[in-house]
């Protein structure tokens, strides 16, 4: 089975642009005042340079060696120094408790069993600080240009048999399970696009 690792080695920066979407994330950071952000499954670094030139303490998490390497290179170019840290987003995060104001993570979380995901929540709300802002996004669908063809293993759980991400496991989210998932926190202003959630921490 493929590991993020190995994608990474074959296919280097293959992600250059920023979602979407993170422009009016970063508006609403800014209006929140938030300083401290994690960008959790950071994979080779387009958002955490993104928050960084942006001017927020960044901090970028993910499991693969060689896509925080090509994150260190992609830095040191531009003259940033982010805080980088290797770790799986279904273990405990290496963070204190309510250590960051804000969380984002784009196509990132989805990428397991559902039970491993619930753990990942739990930890994002972990190291948020108490009225502190998440954005998650999600794929909206099994099948996209990233691997045309699927196999379902579980209910909403399939592995992808072509493409960038062929052999790695994903759960399929619906918005309304998404919200679910993140009962914890206050939905109510959330913003979509997709199947991405903005929300803001309840504890």
């Amino acid at each position: 089975m493929p590991t993020w690792n190995t994608i990474f080695k074959k296919r280097g920066i293959y992600l250059h642009e920023p979602h979407e979407d993170m422009n009016e994330i970063i508006k609403l950071l800014h209006k929140e005042k938030a300083k401290r952000v994690l960008d959790l499954g950071s994979g080779t670094g387009r958002h955490t340079i993104l928050l960084a030139k942006c001017g927020f303490d960044a901090y970028g998490m993910d499991t693969s060696k060689e896509g925080l390497k090509l994150t260190r290179k992609w830095l040191k170019s531009l003259g940033l120094a982010p805080s980088l840290k290797r770790a799986s987003c279904y273990k405990k995060f290496p963070y204190p408790d309510g250590f960051f104001d804000a969380v984002i993570s784009v196509q990132v979380i989805h990428h397991n069993y559902h039970e491993k995901i619930l753990y990942c929540i739990s930890e994002i709300e972990r190291v948020l600080k108490p009225g502190g802002n998440v954005f998650i996004v999600v794929p909206e669908k099994m099948k996209n240009e990233f691997h045309p063809n699927v196999k379902i293993i579980l209910p909403r759980t399939y592995i992808p048999t072509d493409g960038i991400e062929k052999g790695v496991v994903h759960f399929h989210y619906s918005k309304s399970l998404l919200r679910k998932d993140f009962k914890n926190f206050d939905v109510s202003t959330c913003i979509w696009t997709n199947a991405s959630i903005s929300a803001c921490s309840e504890n």
